[in-house]
């Protein structure tokens, strides 16, 4: 049975990537700050563990390696994130909440996967990936929301990184796109469902090769421009 790890899975995204791997049959190490208050994660069927995880936290993140210790994770699904101030720009830019905003966005992905790389090593696919956006593409920006965007391009680069890093050991690291999707951070008219996003993801999780690592996808299958 393959396992997979998925940050934030209380709400939105990493809800719904919680739903549909366990639909699947794979177990499911399902993480959020605090479990005792995500009813919906809790309904979930099938093989689904839920774990306290506080990726801003480097001792969240800690315990966590040291809870499984030994257990190997197929896919490590880095989705935490925050939107930090929607439409900031430099002119009226909250230091603060920037800063704020990388740490959940950059520091909090990157140590979670560091923790847990031997995890990752040790399974049968090796799969790590991250929640990016397209808004983090320098090839595709439109200006503005400076806050989110310069976070995601920093996840961008870290990952890259880590990509290479981990390359010897097999490791496949990937960032998707998710589209725009309806949910508390893309609002309610946004057009495209969390089920259509995340069934997207994870068929190419599905047909990554060694060759795909250190790559940018869109949740539609299609590469993506740094």
């Amino acid at each position: 049975m393959p396992t997979v790890l998925i940050t934030g899975a209380n709400r939105g995204i990493g809800l719904e990537l919680a739903r549909q791997y366990a639909a699947d049959g794979w177990r499911v190490l399902a993480t959020c700050r605090d479990p005792d208050r995500a009813a919906d994660l809790a309904g979930i069927g099938g093989n689904v563990e839920t774990h306290r995880l506080d990726v801003d936290d480097a001792s969240s993140v800690d315990a966590l390696a040291v809870d499984l210790k030994g257990q190997s994770i197929d896919v490590l699904f880095n989705n935490a994130g925050v939107i930090g101030k929607r439409g900031a720009s430099i002119a009226d830019v909250d230091y603060d909440v920037w800063a704020r905003t990388m740490a959940t966005n950059l520091f909090g992905p990157v140590r979670v996967a560091w923790a847990l790389r031997d995890n990752v090593q040790a399974s049968t696919l090796k799969v790590m990936a991250f929640t990016g956006s397209k808004m983090g593409s320098i090839g595709q920006n439109t200006g503005g929301n400076v806050i989110y965007r310069s976070s995601k391009t920093a996840l961008n680069m870290a990952v890259s990184c880590l990509a290479q890093e981990l390359e010897s050991k097999g490791v496949t690291a990937v960032v998707f796109h998710p589209g725009h999707v309806r949910t508390d951070m893309g609002g309610p008219t946004a057009p495209v469902t969390a089920p259509e996003s995340v069934a997207g993801m994870r068929k190419v999780v599905a047909g990554l090769v060694p060759g795909d690592n250190g790559t940018f996808w869109n949740y539609d299958g299609a590469p993506l421009p740094w």
